[in-house]
């Protein structure tokens, strides 16, 4: 992303994520200190994920404005990803924290009463508030910059409500009804929930980090650009790797070999720029082959 008003927007987006991430979190360890509620806990533990997750989400589309230098030719993108594994396993620990927490409380004969849930309330219906305006913002910057790294935040914050609604239903069943054990089979339920999602993360930045190929629908959507764009007679050896926020794609296309080389180059350039236009997160490499050459036998790359 090159443009410096969509390179802003995408900014203040990070920034805001973290932002309100921090508060959430600020917020809900008060609360919890006040109720000893194991819902907010699991709650707490998906605000920490939701501000790692967005300090590295800010870093990515920082790296995004920042051209490549001399040690690292391919930008430093992969670091998210080592940030994201990193990440996950805390949040695997947390997670499984909060369930034995859970657990235990609900085996107990006489389990701990909570207090204060009119304040620990109120704490969470903030949380849904402000997590919502987020989602609002998130969405409209998205739409006007096509940040993936943005639009994946967001879809991210949609998803923690959930857990912000179970904690208020918790807090009001421990108050009105006296069911104080509703607290941690929500607590419970939230944690197996930040397992999955740490999980999930771990396996993409696995995956990243192993060089494993782009999904195959953006694979699928590179070939349909190239299989349809004027000028090109045929591709081959389309190969792409994920690293961070980013996609790097290397394709050879088939050209008129009686044309100039400033003809083969506008429209291998054309087509770099479509699917860019299409992926802004990809890095394109684009070789050029003449239609129907031969491969030369002692090209080691050269297709069978």
């Amino acid at each position: 992303m090159t443009d410096p008003k969509s390179i802003r927007l995408n900014l203040s987006a990070g920034i805001l994520s973290v932002s309100v991430a921090l508060v959430l979190v600020l917020a809900k360890l008060w609360a919890l200190s006040a109720t000893g509620a194991l819902s907010i806990a699991a709650s707490l533990a998906d605000s920490a994920m939701d501000l790692m997750i967005s300090l590295a989400g800010l870093a990515a589309i920082a790296y995004a404005a920042r051209p490549p230098d001399e040690d690292h030719a391919f930008g430093h993108s992969s670091a998210e990803d080592l940030a994201a594994l990193g990440q996950s396993i805390f949040i695997l620990v947390m997670s499984g924290v909060i369930g034995w927490a859970a657990v235990a409380r609900l085996l107990a004969d006489d389990p701990e009463p909570l207090m204060a849930e009119g304040p620990g309330i109120a704490v969470m219906v903030f949380s849904i508030l402000l997590t919502g305006a987020l989602i609002l913002w998130q969405r409209r910057v998205a739409a006007r910059t096509g940040s993936r790294v943005v639009a994946a935040d967001s879809l991210h914050y949609l998803g923690d409500l959930l857990p912000n609604i179970g904690a208020i239903l918790a807090l009001w069943a421990s108050a009105a009804l006296g069911l104080s054990q509703i607290d941690s089979a929500v607590a419970l339920g939230a944690a197996a929930m930040l397992a999955v999602g740490a999980l999930r993360i771990g396996k993409g930045a696995w995956d990243a980090l192993m060089d494993r190929a782009a999904d195959a629908e953006m694979i699928e959507g590179i070939e349909r650009i190239a299989g349809d764009f004027p000028g090109v007679h045929g591709f081959h050896d389309l190969k792409t790797r994920t690293a961070g926020s980013r996609v790097f794609v290397n394709l050879h296309i088939e050209l008129d070999g009686s044309q100039t080389l400033d003809e083969a180059h506008a429209i291998g350039a054309a087509l770099r720029r479509a699917i860019l236009h299409e992926y802004p997160q990809a890095d394109v490499i684009i070789h050029k082959d003449p239609v129907g050459v031969t491969p030369h036998p002692d090209d080691p790359t050269a297709r069978r």
